[in-house]
């Protein structure tokens, strides 16, 4: 047998050839032209990028209580272009009208992903599992929530945050940046079992520290103060109240309450009522409990003397109106400086505010933080109404006086009002305590900080005396307890209106500190138009106070 020679059609390496040829175009066929039921199969399973919310960081409490917290909750979404006509029956059994006309409007477009409910409690996300099991074009995605772990308490410290994970409100929006991660994107395959997973076993972690955010509110002080305050508010049928507790030595907030409230993780709890911090956003005129922080400018100033002696009818004719007590129809006749506060007469806090200058007087309410708004970290804050000076034409002099025509936040008075107590120190209020970002950093911390000297100790002393004869002899009463010795002011103020005062509104409202020896706490409460028939703040607020006070002493002797 004669062998075969190189060159002629016997060479092995062409069939090598003619082989590869064959396989080559063979591929090629089918992933140009596939054939129609390997596209059908391929469809029951594909992976797609879908958006991953990140996890936000903790606030919490100044014990280390945590307040606000990120859990996971499942997500749906759908995929229209793999809807069929026959799935819309299914669909149209779990999400709402509004959304099944999004996803038919969608369907044959080149929309991929549609969202059909974020964060799902348990019970409904049972309903789109179910759903999942029939239709493919379903697909779940877990989602982080956030869960305020004592519902509506301190819920307008707090706030809440959007779908996208974002503040709001509150501690959630001024904070933002800290808690706040961007979202990302994972990988999901979508498999044939209408299961989906995630490419990757183990999600890669974003961030190397959880951050936190912890105040200097106590949740102990606050549930208490919520309780007294949000109960009366209810019973008196207010309009809004308002109460703020603070240590006066360092201007730390340790409660910080407003009404009406509503919880974070109910949206529809969320009206433009209830949404607004009144503690810091709301203005009114302040009434009475205005007249210690005058007084303490009138004794700087020198434009009262501490023996002075006053004559007070029952109502006092100023310029184009008339001055009158809280009774019209008692005269208090006379009166030294002291009893003008122990008796909260309007008619001689107003032959005070007749003799003040008026440019000087307002240079110290100014310094005093009224009229400015107040360094505190909290987004809505107020700056408050203090008219120019050039603007106190007539009645006004003698109205500022006793806290008519300007309009203080509730902050701005309690922040004044720690001067007098502190010995003459106006502290910058604060509450956050300190926050921690997500490597670890600490980017805030807040500490007692000294604004400006406001007034001489001997002045905030004679003051304070004052304010303890209110409680012992005056208007106070009520605010009076066995537990410890309590020094405050009451306050009832109209409600001003378009063209003059509101008849029948009032704000019933007591500021006080406490022990009155050794000074730790102080608090305002500010009820807004009740309309049950009390209205005066010796009867209405001062008695709320009192039931705080006797209460947080419980805790106090617990811990």
């Amino acid at each position: 047998m004669t062998p075969l020679r190189p060159g002629r059609a016997g060479n092995p390496w062409v069939l090598f050839v003619i082989f590869f040829v064959v396989i080559g175009c063979t591929l090629a066929a089918r992933h140009c032209y596939p054939d129609p039921r390997i596209v059908q199969q391929s469809q029951h399973q594909y992976w797609r990028r879908v958006p991953v919310k990140s996890t936000r960081g903790i606030i919490q409490d100044v014990k280390g209580n945590a307040l606000v917290i990120s859990e996971t909750l499942p997500s749906f979404a759908v995929d229209p272009s793999m809807i069929k006509s026959k799935d819309l029956e299914e669909i149209a059994q779990v999400v709402s009208p509004d959304t099944m006309v999004k996803i038919t409007s969608a369907m044959g477009k080149k929309t991929r992903f549609l969202w059909i409910n974020h964060k799902v409690q348990e019970r409904e996300a049972a309903k789109f599992l179910t759903l999942m099991q029939k239709v493919r074009a379903v697909l779940k995605v877990d989602e982080p929530y956030r869960k305020y772990t004592n519902q509506n308490l301190m819920s307008h410290v707090l706030g809440f945050c959007d779908n996208e994970n974002r503040g709001q409100a509150g501690i959630e929006q001024a904070w933002d940046n800290t808690l706040y991660n961007p979202p990302g994107q994972k990988i999901v395959v979508r498999r044939q079992n209408s299961q989906a997973a995630s490419l990757m076993e183990r999600e890669p972690e974003r961030r190397a520290v959880t951050p936190i955010v912890t105040l200097t509110l106590d949740s102990r002080i606050q549930y208490v103060v919520e309780k007294h305050l949000f109960r009366t508010a209810e019973h008196e049928r207010a309009k809004w109240a308002v109460a703020i507790c603070m240590n006066p030595m360092t201007g730390e907030i340790l409660a910080m309450a407003s009404y009406p409230t509503y919880d974070p993780s109910n949206r529809k709890s969320l009206t433009m009522e209830a949404l607004s911090n009144g503690a810091v956003s709301r203005t009114y005129e302040p009434g009475s409990t205005f007249k210690p922080v005058y007084m303490a400018v009138a004794l700087e100033r020198g434009w009262v003397r501490k023996d002075e002696m006053f004559f007070c009818p029952a109502k006092l004719k100023v310029a184009d109106g008339f001055i009158r007590e809280s009774d019209a129809r008692v005269a208090l006749g006379n009166v030294n400086t002291a009893q003008l506060l122990i008796k909260s007469s309007n008619v001689g806090m107003a032959q005070i505010g007749i003799r003040a200058d008026k440019l000087k007087t307002y240079e110290s309410l100014q310094a005093l933080g009224f009229g400015k708004e107040t360094d505190v970290e909290l987004p809505g804050v107020s700056r408050g109404i203090l008219p120019y000076p050039e603007n106190w034409r007539g009645i006004t002099p003698a109205n500022i006086a006793i806290g008519q025509g300007l309009a203080v936040t509730p902050l701005q008075l309690v922040t004044a009002m720690a001067a007098v107590v502190n010995g003459g120190k106006l502290m910058s209020p604060y509450i956050v305590k300190e926050a921690v970002n997500s490597l670890g950093e600490l980017v805030y911390r807040g500490e007692p900080k000294v604004m400006r000297e406001v007034m001489t100790p001997d002045t905030a002393q004679w003051i304070r005396q004052a304010m303890r004869r209110v409680i012992l002899e005056g208007t106070g009463k009520r605010a009076a307890t066995t537990i410890t010795n309590v020094a405050g002011k009451t306050g009832t103020a109209q409600v001003a209106g378009k063209g003059g005062y509101l008849p029948g509104k009032y704000v019933a409202s007591f500021i006080g500190f406490w022990p009155y020896e050794d000074p730790k706490y102080l608090m305002l409460i500010a009820i807004g138009e009740p309309s049950n028939g009390r209205y005066y703040g010796g009867e209405l607020a001062a008695p709320v106070f009192k039931s705080i006070v006797e209460e947080m002493a419980e805790l106090e002797y617990y811990s």
